[in-house]
């Protein structure tokens, strides 16, 4: 089954220094029918404008991954972590018993992300912060897993839930495929670009909630950029 959620059709809200769109409920945006797609809780869609962004804020008993589309976030916690991370590149919060951090687009420009936010399989425990890049050449034609609370996958970055993130870039023409591990909740949406499912088509920030599919094939109707979530 794959359930297309449109773009256009996204609670959301502007902001004016912020603009976002939420795949799921969050904050001012509640639908008691869209609270989460398996252990995936937050899926939203932002663009902030440039020399702003969200001041100090709590956060526990979640993990947060932010892929970063276009600009760059500036990231700051209660720990003395700080990073910048670019378009393409990935950061991954742990909040644990309980972190403070901020975020800010410092770039004379406007800066897009993801923000993922997915469950994890326990509460507590010590919050953590950490950055990397995924450069997108080294992920053309294939999906690459960019965060993993699985020990398999030694190159992600660790996150503490029953879940991964991954992401790949197509050229027109090109696929690839995903085989989910049983039962699972999968969830993808096009950073840019248009792709088909089998065989069901899926714009840019369209988001697809896909269960029961026992493979994927993905194929890039245009140049494209997506990331997939596989959760519990």
């Amino acid at each position: 089954m794959i359930e297309l959620r449109p773009f256009a059709k996204l609670g959301g809200a502007d902001h004016g220094w912020l603009k976002a769109k939420h795949h799921f409920s969050f904050a001012g945006h509640y639908d008691p029918e869209n609270m989460g797609h398996g252990g995936l809780r937050v899926w939203n869609d932002d663009e902030i404008a440039p020399n702003t962004g969200f001041p100090a804020h709590p956060h526990a008993n979640m993990e947060i991954i932010t892929y970063v589309r276009e600009g760059a976030i500036t990231h700051q916690d209660s720990l003395g972590n700080k990073g910048r991370t670019e378009a393409g590149d990935v950061q991954v919060m742990s909040a644990g018993s309980g972190i403070r951090h901020s975020e800010y687009n410092l770039e004379p420009t406007k800066t897009k992300i993801f923000q993922i936010w997915i469950e994890p399989v326990g509460r507590g425990g010590q919050p953590t912060w950490g950055s990397k890049p995924f450069p997108k050449a080294n992920r053309n034609g294939k999906l690459v897993t960019i965060a993993s609370g699985f020990q398999a996958d030694k190159e992600a970055l660790p996150i503490r839930a029953n879940a991964r993130v991954l992401a790949t870039t197509l050229k027109a023409g090109e696929s690839a495929e995903y085989e989910p591990q049983g039962s699972r909740h999968l969830y993808l949406v096009p950073a840019a670009g248009a792709v088909e499912i089998n065989g069901v088509r899926i714009n840019a920030r369209d988001g697809a909630a896909i269960r029961d599919e026992e493979s994927l094939k993905i194929t890039a109707l245009e140049d494209s950029e997506l990331v997939l979530v596989d959760a519990a």
